[in-house]
């Protein structure tokens, strides 16, 4: 019986699974990954930060809202460097590549958040 034979759940209980799944995921980022712990620590210093300055909904939700694009980018990073890390530990350019790339959009998500805040909190 090959992957493809095997049959999926669906409704209630594809939607269980995958919760387990988003569980499983986010505690294995936080219990492997450094990065992700200091930008779940700045997320939770900075997340009700953001509520408190904006001063309308949109405002607040420009706040905040980048601020899950960073976890949301370092939790495809780091699954692009388990993959890569799977796949084999020796050096190779593209695997490190990969990893460089993960990294630059880390770095962008983060760019982004002071960015928006920046143009937020200057508008006041």
């Amino acid at each position: 019986m090959s992957i493809g034979d095997r049959p999926k759940p669906t409704g209630l209980l594809r939607v269980w699974r995958a919760f387990g799944n988003s569980a499983k995921g986010f505690r294995g980022a936080f219990v492997e990954e450094a990065a992700f712990r200091q930008e779940l620590a700045l997320a939770v210093f900075l997340f009700p930060l953001g509520l408190w300055l904006g001063e309308t909904g949109v405002e607040r939700a420009l706040l905040v809202g980048p601020i899950f694009v960073v976890l949301i980018v370092e939790l495809l990073n780091s699954a692009v460097e388990a993959a890569i890390d799977r796949i084999g530990l020796e050096r190779h350019p593209l695997s490190g590549l990969a990893k460089d790339i993960g990294s630059a959009a880390v770095f962008t998500s983060f760019a982004l958040l002071a960015v928006v805040w920046l143009l937020v909190l200057l508008d006041h």
